[in-house]
């Protein structure tokens, strides 16, 4: 059975910005230093383009996995669409939206769409669903902290 959530987060910063660093892997290792994420194989550093994969290494629940991800969808700065090719999971899509606020800066939106090959529904729902979307905020404010940064040195 498949399962979905959405993280939506606002940002004052440009769409193209955050798109782009959404798209660094140096960023992504970055945000996940608390399951010692990183990426092993396929694109291991800088920005990675449509077609092409990584394999992260990370630590969650206490256990090692590797898990590969191939980008299948890219319409810069509008979306990119992340998709599991081999992994943990029977099926995992991460789709990347973005678009300008009505009132100035850039609405993000994660949508992930998973299937898990042995939980069951309300393990899903009680514990891998929070701890991914806790993951995917954790990712959000590192990006929106970077380009705070990168804001404050120009």
């Amino acid at each position: 059975m498949t399962r979905s959530f959405s993280v939506e987060t606002s940002s004052q910063h440009p769409v193209e910005a955050l798109f782009d660093l959404s798209l660094d892997i140096d960023a992504h290792v970055g945000s996940m230093r608390r399951s010692a994420e990183s990426a092993v194989e396929g694109v291991t550093h800088g920005r990675i383009g449509l077609g092409e994969s990584v394999t992260w290494r990370a630590r969650h629940f206490g256990i090692w996995f590797r898990l590969t991800t191939k980008i299948t969808a890219l319409e810069r700065p509008r979306l990119f669409v992340d998709e599991q090719t081999r992994g943990p999971f029977r099926m995992f899509r991460h789709e990347h939206t973005f678009h300008q606020h009505p009132e100035g800066g850039t609405v993000m939106v994660d949508r992930i769409t998973l299937a898990s090959p042995v939980l069951g529904f309300v393990i899903d729902r009680a514990i891998l669903v929070p701890y991914l979307r806790r993951l995917i905020q954790q990712r959000n404010a590192f990006l929106l902290d970077t380009l705070d940064a990168r804001s404050a040195d120009d």
